[in-house]
C-alpha cells in the first residue's frame, strides 16, 4: 500500500501486521526505527507491528527420526525432468497419504513433519504418509497446469499412495492447485488450503485480478470429501476464500474455515497446519 502522506488504517484486535518502506524508486526498505521484525523468512526488509492481543498459536512439534525421512529425485515423464520430493513415514502403519505442494517450504519453513508427529504421537491424528513436493515453476504448474494433473494423479498417486485416501495440501497458488485437484478429481478425498490463490483462470496470469474461475466450476459439480481452508483478514483473497467456503456450504461439502488476524504469509499459515491435519486426519474421523 504505498503512500505519500499521513494515512489512517483501521485493523482487526489482535493483528499481526507487516510492512516495510518505499524510496523514492518504489524500492522497499526497512523503517529504521522498527525493533520487531517480521517472522516471515521472505523479506530481509520486512518489519512488523503487533497489536494487543495479538497471539501466536504454535503448533507441536517433535523431532523425526532421520531413517524415516526419505529424499527422492523423481523423474517425471509428464514434465521431462525430474521433480524433488521429501518422504515423511510414520513410525505406525499409515492410514492415508497426503501431497503437499511447495513441499520444501513446508517440510523447512512450515515443520509440517513434526508437528504430524507430534500430533501421531499424541494420539489426534491418523498415521499419515507425507509426500512433499517441489515444483520447478510453481506459477505455471500450479494454475490448472495439465502436465501438473498427470505428474501428481498417474505418477505420484500410484507410486505413494497405496491405495491409501490421498488428500492434497497447500498456500497460495498451491492451495489452489490442491483445490482444483480435489475437485476434479475422485482420488483425492481431503484438501487443506491456506490463502488460496482462487482469483485466477485458465490461461490467466494474474492471481489478483482474474475471475474466480474455480469456485464457479466447482458451484456447478456434486462435491464430496472434506476440505479445510485458512486465510488471513490482511490479505487481497480474504473476499474470494469466504466465496468458495459458501460454494461448499451451499453444496453440502463437510468443511471447516477459519480466519486469522494476519497476512499472505508463514506466520498466518504456521499456526494453520496443526488444526488443518486435525480437521482431515482427526483419529475420531473414519479413512
Amino acid at each position: 500500500m504505498p503512500v505519500s502522506g499521513p494515512v489512517t488504517r483501521a485493523f482487526p484486535p489482535g493483528s499481526y501486521i507487516e510492512y516495510a518502506y518505499l524510496d523514492a524508486e518504489g524500492r522497499p526498505f526497512p523503517d529504521p526505527a522498527a525493533t520487531h521484525l517480521a517472522e516471515n523468512p521472505w523479506w530481509d526488509y520486512a518489519r512488523a507491528v503487533v497489536l494487543p492481543g495479538w497471539r501466536y498459536e504454535a503448533p507441536p512439534q517433535f523431532v523425526v527420526p532421520p531413517d524415516r525421512l526419505q529424499r527422492i529425485k523423481f523423474e517425471s515423464r509428464a514434465f521431462g525432468e525430474p521433480r524433488r520430493l521429501i518422504i515423511y513415514e510414520p513410525a505406525e502403519q499409515p492410514r492415508a497419504v497426503l501431497f503437499v505442494q511447495d513441499g520444501v517450504a513446508f517440510f523447512r519453513i512450515g515443520k509440517m513433519a513434526e508437528i504430524a508427529e507430534a500430533l501421531i504421537r499424541s494420539g489426534e491424528i491418523h498415521p499419515v504418509r507425507i509426500v512433499f513436493i517441489e515444483p520447478s515453476d510453481r506459477n505455471r504448474e500450479y494454475r490448472f497446469s495439465p502436465a501438473y494433473r498427470a505428474f501428481v494423479l498417474k505418477e505420484l498417486l500410484p507410486r505413494f499412495s497405496g491405495g491409501l485416501p490421498a488428500g492434497l495440501w497447500g498456500a497460495s497458488l498451491g492451495g489452489l492447485a490442491s483445490l482444483w485437484l480435489w475437485g476434479e478429481e475422485a482420488a483425492f478425498s481431503f484438501a487443506m488450503a491456506h490463502s488460496p490463490a482462487l482469483r485466477a483462470r485458465p490461461g490467466g496470469s494474474d492471481a489478483h485480478r482474474d475471475p474466480e474461475w474455480l469456485t464457479e466450476r466447482l458451484g456447478e459439480k456434486t462435491l464430496s470429501g472434506r476440505v479445510y481452508i485458512e486465510v488471513g483478514l490482511l490479505e487481497w483473497l480474504l473476499a474470494p476464500a469466504r466465496r468458495f467456503a459458501a460454494m461448499l456450504a451451499e453444496g453440502g461439502v463437510p468443511h471447516a474455515y477459519r480466519e486469522r488476524p494476519s497476512g499472505h504469509n508463514w506466520v498466518t499459515w504456521r499456526q494453520g497446519i496443526a488444526p488443518g491435519l486435525k480437521e482431515l486426519l482427526g483419529r475420531d474421523l473414519p479413512l
